[in-house]
């Protein structure tokens, strides 16, 4: 039985793509990110408890996405350049540094200022990361890979946000959120030890990284583009009301933060019954539909939320929020697919690092669409634009924020579904369109 048994646990390893280094990496993903995600989800709240207001939301869902856009590169390139091992111990140093910084200095500005560093740590780690799994695991097995560590990254996302609930619940929303970020440094101490320990030294390998933008850039195919286009267009969807989704549950709609951590429970667990089918298909399938799919489900989560005004209703919302996850892990794994190989952590950055970029716009512009307010301030800032505040006055509102989110998710969904390229998993080349596409 013993020998039956192993051969059963390496089917079941092997199945779920799980080699040593991988699982080291998501033991390292659940440390930080049950730290981080336990004060992140309420730092809108935080910011609101510390006089920041909805314009200190905007720059900060703002800088998330355009900080996202100038460390992926970068972080791209120092995984290629000084290998993944190293890479990712120095970015969970920036980290630990922001988390630092809000707790020792409890004012709007220190939170905007350690978000430089702690908002780090998703997008600058994320190259490393994909690289990692493209190169422990075969191509038959990279949808899997990325799936085990988004299923697993929903794992503290979802528990979290319930701790931090109920430490706000304990010590209100500024001294809860800084405990959560005490816990959070705590948390990353451990994942660096972890990560020292445990993870193999890929330092042989050989190293091909792009230090020129431009040339990075040029590796990118046709293919890629056409996704990175569409990931744009539903990224706007996103983004637009991202930070505000906590505003609309609890400030105008009378939801708890307990409640508030329960509904971001009932979306990872969506998402995480998800992934392990969906990766089992696309791996041995096209990857294309799933995309499609999943860029659906991004549209019509704005929707839905705008008319939730009670929990049961949210429930539903955040159900369809959980199954955008459908075919995320599928998108990541066709982008290190379209990548050059050697070469796949600086591409992946590039991609990011144009996507982000033009979607932190979006972010920003998100708090102009919800509040007549935040507009007024930026152009008291900056002397300009009074003019179009009578407009802005007009239109700004929830459901103005809302409504243009789902426009942006129509857009980005019929672009893929008419452009987007597939990769042909025998002769790993993009196949040709479908009807319709270019």
């Amino acid at each position: 039985m013993r020998p039956e048994r192993a051969k059963g646990r390496a089917a079941i390893l092997d199945f779920l793509g799980l080699k040593r280094n991988i699982v080291v990496l998501l033991g390292m993903v659940i440390l930080v990110g049950l730290g981080e995600k336990m004060a992140e989800r309420f730092l809108p709240l935080y910011l609101f408890a510390l006089g920041g207001g909805a314009l200190s939301v905007g720059l900060l869902n703002g800088m998330d996405n355009l900080l996202s856009a100038l460390y992926a590169y970068p972080g791209g390139y120092a995984s290629d350049r000084l290998g993944y091992k190293r890479a990712l111990i120095l970015f969970n140093l920036l980290a630990m540094l922001g988390y630092i910084i809000v707790i020792v200095f409890p004012v709007w500005q220190a939170v905007i200022l350690g978000s430089v560093f702690f908002l780090s740590w998703s997008a600058i780690s994320l190259p490393a990361t994909m690289e990692m799994v493209a190169e422990v695991l075969p191509k038959n097995k990279r949808t899997m890979g990325v799936s085990m560590h988004s299923l697993v990254r929903r794992i503290p996302m979802a528990l979290g946000p319930l701790l931090g609930g109920i430490m706000i619940g304990l010590f209100g929303e500024s001294l809860g959120v800084r405990a959560a970020f005490v816990v959070a440094l705590i948390l990353g101490a451990l994942s660096l030890i972890l990560q020292q320990v445990m993870i193999e030294d890929d330092a042989h390998r050989e190293k091909k990284a792009v230090g020129n933008p431009l040339q990075a850039l040029r590796l990118m195919t046709p293919a890629l583009r056409n996704l990175l286009i569409s990931d744009i267009l539903i990224r706007f969807c996103e983004q637009i009301p991202y930070a505000f989704v906590v505003i609309w549950a609890v400030r105008i709609h009378g939801i708890t933060p307990l409640q508030f951590g329960i509904l971001t429970a009932i979306e990872m667990v969506t998402a995480i019954l998800v992934y392990i089918p969906v990766a089992y298909l696309a791996d041995r399938s096209t990857k294309k539909p799933f995309v499609v799919v999943t860029f659906g489900f991004f549209t019509l989560f704005p929707l839905v939320l705008l008319f939730s005004f009670s929990f049961e209703m949210m429930v539903i919302a955040f159900i369809i929020r959980g199954l955008k996850e459908f075919g995320e892990p599928t998108r990541k794994a066709l982008i290190m697919d379209l990548a050059p190989e050697g070469r796949k952590a600086t591409t992946f950055g590039m991609y990011y690092l144009l996507r982000d970029a033009v979607v932190s716009i979006a972010a920003l512009g998100g708090a102009f669409l919800w509040d007549a307010s935040a507009a007024a301030a930026l152009v008291e800032f900056l002397g300009v634009g009074r003019g179009l505040l009578p407009i802005i006055e007009t239109l700004a509102s929830p459901t103005t924020n809302l409504l243009t989110a789902v426009g942006f998710g129509f857009l980005g969904m019929i672009f893929f579904a008419l452009f987007g390229r597939d990769l042909d998993s025998n002769e790993g080349l993009p196949s040709k369109p479908e009807s319709g596409a270019a």
